[in-house]
């Protein structure tokens, strides 16, 4: 992830660092210090990490100016609401003892935030009060025991890293889809079973690490990602179940009839037959195997298919097939270009 870090280039290369991180301040010492400390509103960073704090003082809110404050590995027990005082644009408070109830119950004070780390920490769901966070494009919340992203997480439109790494999350929305500026995605170490296909409108997105989940197929709709050169996999059972989880149910009578109208080309409207039969004609699928002709409608066969990345690699795919004898040769298999994936890490 070292490629994916917040704009320090944002900020005013006048502007004063105050450093006073591994000198094991208590909160009343720190407070103290605070108090006395000479023109405050020069200060634009504030290092605090490696101390022992429960909180962060209150007399924080005298450095006017504050951009960037990190309290990581502190032993927080708590953030507190006039961090909104400040006019923050990067907090970082990871390592810590945090918990959901004392977190801030709003963020709207800490609008102007573009990164917020609070990794390695112990919350258990995903704040929704970081939704309030619209100008956010770095966000870290990896090592925590998070069961779910939030489905609105797609309000979060300038987000351009979400890292969700070694959580316990077994699904992830298909809104997270909608996060169009999203350049990075970290769901390693999860127990995430399959993905939403909504993940191929991340077309900006350049990363994707999924190693350490319980992963079996990946949608087909990923070899889309032309932006996509890191992806990693390992240590997941993508191959384990490849042809024993296929499975396949008989066809209802009304797409067996469909299937002979479509398949034929059989004119058809509204004047010969009724309307929801239409409509249902209508909604066929064309099989994905391009030595079959077939269509399906509701009932179809997943089927894993092996597409090669890279020439190296080759990585089940779900697809959908008309029937279960519809299986594509080996001459039939797709090869994909090195250019759209250019690094896959599988260990």
């Amino acid at each position: 992830m070292e490629n994916y870090t917040s704009d320090s280039s944002d900020s005013d290369s006048s502007a004063k660092t105050l450093d006073l991180s591994y000198l094991m301040l208590d909160t009343q010492v720190l407070n103290d210090h605070f108090v006395n400390a000479k023109n405050p509103e020069h200060v634009d960073t504030l290092l605090l990490h490696q101390n022992r704090l429960n909180s962060v003082p209150p007399t924080i809110v005298r450095f006017t100016n504050l951009n960037s404050l990190d309290v990581s590995n502190c032993g927080l027990y708590q953030l507190s609401d006039f961090l909104g005082d400040c006019p923050l644009s990067c907090l970082v408070a990871k390592h810590n003892n945090l918990t959901n109830d004392f977190l801030p119950k709003c963020f709207k004070n800490l609008s102007g935030l573009r990164e917020l780390n609070l990794s390695g920490n112990r919350l258990t769901d995903f704040p929704e009060q970081i939704l309030d966070l619209t100008d956010l494009k770095y966000l870290y919340l990896g090592g925590n025991q998070i069961t779910e992203i939030s489905k609105d997480v797609w309000k979060l439109q300038r987000l351009q890293v979400l890292s969700m790494g070694g959580n316990r999350l077994t699904e992830v929305p298909s809104t997270l889809g909608e996060l169009k500026s999203l350049q990075a995605l970290v769901l390693c170490d999860n127990m995430l079973e399959n993905l939403p296909s909504s993940i191929a409108k991340l077309t900006n997105l350049k990363s994707l690490l999924l190693h350490k989940n319980r992963l079996t197929t990946l949608p087909t709709e990923i070899i889309t990602l032309k932006c996509l050169t890191e992806l990693s996999l390992r240590d997941n059972p993508l191959v384990v179940r490849f042809v024993s989880d296929m499975t396949h149910d008989p066809p209802s009578l009304s797409e067996l009839a469909a299937r002979v109208i479509k398949s034929s080309d059989i004119k058809y409207d509204e004047e010969s037959i009724p309307r929801n039969l239409v409509e249902y004609l209508n909604s066929s699928h064309r099989c994905v195997n391009p030595k079959c002709k077939g269509v399906f409608f509701n009932n179809r066969v997943e089927h894993v298919k092996f597409v090669d990345f890279c020439g190296k690699y080759r990585l089940p795919l779900l697809q959908y097939l008309c029937s279960s004898k519809c299986i594509e040769s080996r001459d039939g298999d797709q090869v994909v270009s090195g250019a759209m994936i250019r690094k896959v890490l599988l260990g």
